[in-house]
């Protein structure tokens, strides 16, 4: 396996030491040390009560991201979605691959290889990466929105890396 540098841009402020990607501050904090302290919070409330917290937030802050991205960017339409795809992988969530994606239809389906989640906790027979499922659909009605439409989608996660019988995960959106 080769190393590269990463491709995404970083700038790191001077005075703040804040960092900032594309038009977004961001946090540099070791993989571990993350998942870590996702597995302690959903010992404490239970996988179910924490991925749907985490779907709230994670839509919204995929909505923002995309909003963002898109004004800093001048992308627009699938364009968004490709990007925050291509974003999310290069920061080392994972690799996502976007399947297929359909505006009019407010329908999408992402590949997830390489989960930094599956990387901690292994198989272990359900799905661990939640986490990631709003932010499909909060990147989705992010786009459907700047376009005009009135579609409003859910996601989900059909199955994970973590699960026996798959290597990858697969997340889809549809409407509501």
């Amino acid at each position: 396996m080769a190393k590269i540098a990463p491709q995404l841009p970083i700038e790191v402020d001077s005075e703040t030491g804040v960092w900032t990607s594309d038009a977004l501050p961001m946090l540099y904090v070791p993989r571990h040390f993350f998942v870590n302290n996702h597995i302690g919070i959903e010992e404490v409330l239970g996988a179910d009560a924490y991925a749907e917290i985490l779907y709230k937030a994670g839509y919204k802050s995929a909505w923002h991201w995309c909003e963002k991205e898109a004004e800093c960017h001048g992308l627009e339409g699938v364009a968004v979605f490709e990007h925050y795809m291509k974003r999310l992988s290069q920061r080392g969530w994972g690799l996502f691959k976007i399947q297929d994606i359909d505006l009019d239809k407010g329908t999408a389906s992402v590949k997830l290889e390489h989960s930094a989640f599956v990387y901690v906790y292994g198989k272990v027979g359900r799905k661990v990466d939640y986490m990631f499922t709003g932010w499909f659909a909060g990147a989705m009605d992010q786009i459907l929105q700047a376009r005009g439409s009135q579609i409003r989608t859910v996601a989900e996660q059909v199955y994970g890396g973590s699960e026996e019988g798959h290597d990858d995960g697969l997340f889809t959106v549809k409407p509501l």
